[in-house]
């Protein structure tokens, strides 16, 4: 499970954040058209390269405790706004490249694997989000 991760402006840049999680610093930013240094990634950049981690680890740990010839994995992602119903959602579009001798049984089931992983799963469903304000 992850621990915390702890955000707070850098006081660098309009809307330039650091972010702590664990041993690693990150920086996010917003890009210049939204008014930002574009210094780091964006929030949903956050959230696709999370997803894409997730989804490349998820697959190599299937493909080896399996013994599948899976040579390589590419997860490309992109984020727009579509609308459902009359509503407007956000979309993560992901898409997959598997490298390896692997048959299309096997490719179909890293598919469904890959829409098991704990981030997938997680954007999928509704997440309880508590905030509260301390000060």
């Amino acid at each position: 499970m992850s621990g915390k991760v702890v955000v707070a402006e850098n006081g660098q840049g309009r809307y330039q954040q650091a972010i702590v999680a664990g041993q690693h610093r990150l920086l996010a930013d917003e890009p210049a058209s939204m008014g930002g240094a574009d210094a780091g990634p964006a929030p949903f950049d956050f959230i696709m390269a999370g997803l894409g981690a997730c989804t490349s680890m998820t697959l190599r740990m299937y493909a080896e405790r399996k013994g599948l010839a899976l040579t390589g994995i590419r997860v490309e992602l992109e984020h727009d706004k579509i609308e459902i119903d009359g509503q407007p959602r956000d979309r993560i579009r992901r898409t997959i490249t598997l490298d390896g001798e692997l048959s299309a049984e096997q490719r179909q089931r890293l598919l469904e694997i890959a829409n098991k992983c704990p981030v997938h799963r997680a954007l999928s469903n509704s997440i309880a989000l508590d905030c509260e304000l301390v000060a």
